[in-house]
Parts: C-alpha cells; structure tokens; sequence
C-alpha cells in the first residue's frame, strides 16, 4: 500500500446542482483540482472522483464531480478525504514545510522535556493549528515557529514553547 497524503476534504454542497465546497489542504489547489483530474477518496467506496469543474467563490473552491448532478448525492461525500499518493509529491525544499501526515502522530513536549500528548489532527483556519491531544484532552496550539522551535519527524517528536495559559483546561 502507498502512502497517501490528504489534499482536500469534501464539504457542504453549494446549491442544488451538485457543486460541492472543498476544504484545501494542499499548497496547490490549482494544480490538483485541475478539471479532468482524477482523485482517490478515503473512504476508497467514495471515489475516484473525476473533476468535471472548479470555479473560487468568495474564497472556497467549489468543485462539481463527475455523476454527482444533485444536492443530495453531493450530500453523500460530505466529510469524504480527497488524497493523492506521497509519491507523486515532489519534496519541498524548504525544511520547514511538512504535510499534515507528517506531524499527526508526533510527541509534543514541552522544552523543558515535559510530555504533552500527541498531534492528533492540523486545522487549516487562516493559522495553522495544532490539535494536541493529551491527558486533560485535545489544546490548540498555533503552528508559528515561536511557539514550536522544534519539529523532528524522523525522531517522532514536535517541541512547543507554550506561553503561560496555553495548555490550561476549560
């Protein structure tokens, strides 16, 4: 099995023709949303879905999927995962770009050593957002190089410099 990396989330439906809002999770959206492009769905059952169009509209990219011609159907992909193999991403050259599979996964410890929990999930909302996941449940922790000095993939582990407060409960 090839590693698949996430470059969208299938959203809402957008009127009552089938178009569908895509949450992006790619640098690319141009490239990889291209009309006539094919793309594997996480669920597998979901896809391949065929882009027939694309259009942005007050900053979402809209698509309309081959076969999906109502609102309903668009309903039913709601929530679906649109991937691409890893293999057909060409490495960035900045040390600093990683890909949301990359990190989910990753021990976070503070910079004093103390262990936080794990990523659980990356929220794209205008800042990157860490979703860290520990014993006092899930912290949001912006993904800004001051408050994560450290991010070593290879070593499993993700280093933040919370500021007071940031890991605090409810």
């Amino acid at each position: 099995m090839t590693d698949q990396l996430v470059v969208g989330r299938v959203g809402r439906p957008h009127g009552i023709r089938g178009e569908i809002a895509i949450d992006v999770r790619t640098d690319e959206p141009d490239a990889r949303f291209a009309a006539g492009t094919v793309i594997a769905t996480d669920p597998a059952t979901a896809g391949p879905l065929t882009i027939e169009r694309v259009r942005w509209h007050s900053g979402r990219l809209l698509a309309r999927f081959a076969g999906i011609d109502d609102r309903t159907a668009a309903e039913r992909l709601r929530g679906t995962w649109l991937v691409v193999d890893a293999a057909d991403i060409t490495p960035s050259a900045d040390p600093d770009d990683f890909h949301d599979q990359e990190l989910i996964g990753l021990a976070v410890v503070t910079t004093d050593g103390t262990a936080v929990g794990e990523i659980a999930d990356i929220l794209h909302h205008g800042q990157d957002l860490l979703v860290v996941r520990g014993p006092g449940g899930d912290r949001l922790v912006p993904f800004v190089a001051a408050l994560v000095p450290e991010v070593d993939v290879t070593g499993g582990r993700l280093v933040i410099d919370p500021p007071p407060g940031l890991l605090d409960g409810p």
